[in-house]
């Protein structure tokens, strides 16, 4: 059959072929076994919070643990109200209190792994969106010790999605390998995208459909993205991710 032989081969090139390349790319890495042991140091990118007197928020994003990094990256926050002493790092983890407060270092290599800056704001512009983000984080539900799940979700990266959606005015979006984030943390199976430029259709985070000026286009099937990005041009592949025009986080 033509049009099952097309469907396969598109399921080849978009989905299996950049997941074997990004497989290639983690054995290089050379990441040891010993993840547990790994470098969780910061890499430089926050002052000192005494140093830094203005309010902050940031987004980071870094490789998961071990072989799940082929595939996806977790994502985590970090809020400083102005003059506060010190920074708040807020993580969803698969073990303990799902929910972690100050676990690690709040701009701390993930296990090892390099983390990338997703967002950025300072002064004025985080002071406005801290409260909101707080309530957010106050009302994620899944908070027990049995409600994480590494896939679908909810998982870290459904409760950074969670706690952006609370502030569309960041017009921020996640990694496209930032699986999970598509999760349905609030059972609405279509919604706005967390800039609130567009729509999400997710039936379970197992598939979907973004459209979004912000987000671009990006089609999910059992987690992995494929989708472009018009605003800034770039491709979105499962396992790599963003290929193109980096998405240049905004700063306040």
């Amino acid at each position: 059959m033509p049009g099952l032989k097309i469907v396969l081969s598109l399921f080849t090139l978009f989905f299996l072929t950049p997941l074997a390349v990004a497989a290639l790319r983690y054995q290089q890495a050379g990441v040891g076994a010993d993840w547990w042991s790994a470098d969780r140091s910061s890499v430089g990118h926050l002052l000192a919070a005494g140093q830094h007197p203005a309010a902050v928020v940031r987004v980071f994003a870094a490789p998961t643990v071990r072989w799940r990094g082929i595939f996806a990256v977790h994502c985590w926050i970090v809020i400083k109200p102005e003059g506060a002493a010190s920074y708040s790092r807020y993580d969803y983890t698969a073990w303990g209190e799902p929910l972690r407060v100050n676990g690690f270092v709040p701009d701390g290599r993930w296990f090892g792994r390099q983390p990338e800056l997703v967002f950025a704001a300072d002064g004025a512009a985080a002071t406005a969106m801290i409260p909101n983000m707080q309530a957010a984080i106050e009302a994620f539900r899944s908070r027990g010790r049995d409600d994480y799940r590494a896939w679908p979700g909810p998982n870290s990266n459904t409760f950074v999605a969670a706690v952006l959606d609370a502030v569309p005015e960041a017009a921020v979006a996640l990694p496209p390998n930032a699986i999970g984030k598509d999760y349905p943390y609030d059972g609405q199976w279509l919604r706005r995208t967390a800039s609130g430029t567009g729509l999400r259709l997710s039936l379970g985070g197992y598939a979907g459909l973004t459209v979004g000026w912000v987000e671009g286009i990006e089609l999910n099937i059992l987690g992995g993205v494929v989708g472009f990005d018009v605003r800034r041009p770039a491709i979105k592949l499962p396992g790599l991710g963003r290929l193109g025009l980096p998405g240049m986080p905004p700063r306040a």
